[in-house]
């Protein structure tokens, strides 16, 4: 007799692969590579990473949130490339693992990793609703933003695109919808009754709309070459690896995070996940496939389901390769339209649309790092986007740790006592100059330096130099102290 555990295991892998089957796809397609990737992706995201130590239930795979970055990667350095660079990703997310790197992801800005997803959620939203239309987007995000109304406009002429964007609109509306309809209907899992649903539209109505080409997995794979391998010595290249393990690592790490306070069952060692996550993008990178990540959504789902141990994330992988193996004809009758709708709704939950009211009205500074870092990743792209974010995230900490407090005692005649306390940081260094210029400069002055927690060099050279100034008009004690 079958135990109750692996019972429970077995449903819920069921849910969790009739879930990741057309997100593999979408994502996939949404990175103009090959479908098939997506669902190699998948596999070795279950077989391989779902027997790995570190978290027990989050699930593995291609994820909505590197779509951006892997499409402009490929652009750039072709198909053959990608398999080179997610390999070295892989690698280097190893190295992190062993080094024991992993907990020090936890200190990444919430608002910078927000902000980062809702950048990639609007530039994907973009982006498919081009696809939604049969339509070619642009290839820059600023691109298929400004191009929209003229898609819209002159491009909705064909009877083939309105059917497409029927199906599209179709099935964003149902999936936004899901959660309404009766419990016995939300049985199945809404991305998959929503391409069903579309897929037999567009079969009963003959419906002239493109549809998913595949070529099967093992003509897919496609290993990097030496050529492809060499190309990692580019310093642009090697911005891409670095951008892939670092943007993958947080996301997966945020999500085991999330998932943790869904369960109570083993909580999940950062370290250890991240050397598994690492090990999956190192094999995915031999295999030419798209980067993995823990992805929140496929997670959720696995414990929504009851899985209770690591054997439902491993049956799942096995699903996937199943079908894909065995039934890879049903993934042609599957419009593009309706993948690109499955796609839109992901990319508008990853926007925390939600968040950002109370955010501004409690964090401003938080909020507007949100913005600029969606609005950056967005406008140059996602590696750019990040960075910037991070270098506010940073002046922002600075800023508010700088507190410097200029206390001046003057009795009206002989010396003046000034004492400066705080944190005497270059970002303060306007108002502590400013208290010290508007004193008088015919009068001796006493600066009293004790009361400083730290004095940066930019801080002690004007110090020095204000102090220098004044000696000549009167005796300036400035008390030379270790900071």
């Amino acid at each position: 007799m079958i135990p109750a555990t692996l019972r429970r295991d077995a449903a819920a892998s069921l849910v969790v692969f009739l879930v990741a089957l057309p997100l593999c796809v979408g994502v996939a397609v949404a990175s103009r590579v090959p479908a098939e990737l997506g669902l190699v992706t998948g596999i070795v995201g279950g077989l391989l990473v779902g027997l790995l130590p570190g978290s027990s239930l989050q699930v593995s795979g291609p994820a909505a949130g590197l779509t951006v970055l892997v499409f402009e990667a490929v652009q750039r350095y072709g198909l053959g490339a990608l398999g080179a660079l997610v390999l070295a990703a892989g690698l280097l997310q190893v190295l992190l693992g062993v080094l024991r790197m992993g907990r020090w992801f936890r200190a990444i800005s919430v608002a910078v990793v927000e902000g980062m997803l809702a950048g990639i959620g609007l530039t994907i939203i973009a982006g498919q609703l081009y696809a939604m239309a049969d339509a070619k987007a642009p290839g820059s995000g600023l691109g298929k933003i400004a191009g929209l109304p003229g898609m819209a406009t002159g491009g909705l002429g064909s009877s083939g695109a309105l059917a497409a964007l029927a199906l599209g609109a179709g099935t964003v509306a149902l999936l936004a919808g899901w959660r309404y309809l009766p419990r016995q209907v939300r049985a199945v899992p809404a991305p998959l009754a929503a391409v069903a649903l579309a897929t037999a539209s567009t079969a009963l109505l003959d419906l002239p709309v493109a549809k998913l080409q595949v070529r099967g997995l093992a003509n897919a794979i496609q290993p990097p070459g030496t050529s492809d391998l060499a190309g990692l010595a580019e310093v642009g290249m090697l911005g891409t690896v670095v951008a892939f393990a670092l943007i993958s690592s947080a996301e997966s790490l945020f999500s085991a995070a999330a998932v943790d306070r869904m369960h109570e069952g083993p909580r999940t060692d950062y370290d250890k996940e991240l050397l598994a996550q690492g090990v999956g993008n190192t094999v995915c990178g031999a295999l030419g496939a798209l980067p993995m990540t823990a992805v929140i959504v496929r997670s959720a789902t696995n414990v929504q389901a009851g899985a209770q141990t690591k054997a439902s994330r491993w049956l799942h992988g096995l699903w996937l390769l199943l079908f894909a193996a065995l039934f890879p004809a049903a993934l042609e009758t599957i419009p593009l339209a309706a993948l690109a709708g499955v796609l839109v709704h992901a990319g508008w939950k990853l926007m925390p649309l939600a968040q950002l009211p109370p955010l501004w009205r409690e964090h401003r500074g938080e909020a507007v790092i949100l913005v600029a870092t969606a609005a950056a990743v967005v406008a140059l792209n996602l590696s750019e986007g990040v960075l910037l974010g991070l270098l506010l995230a940073v002046l922002k900490i600075a800023w508010e740790t700088s507190h410097v407090h200029v206390e001046v005692h003057d009795p009206g005649h002989g010396t003046i006592d000034v004492a400066i306390s705080g944190n005497a940081t270059f970002l303060r260094l306007p108002k502590m100059l400013g208290a010290l210029e508007a004193l008088p400069k015919d009068r001796p002055i006493e600066l009293d330096l004790a009361g400083l927690r730290h004095l940066d060099h930019a801080c002690r050279t004007a110090l020095t130099t204000w102090a220098d100034g004044h000696n000549e008009n009167g005796p300036v004690a400035v008390p030379v102290m270790e900071v």
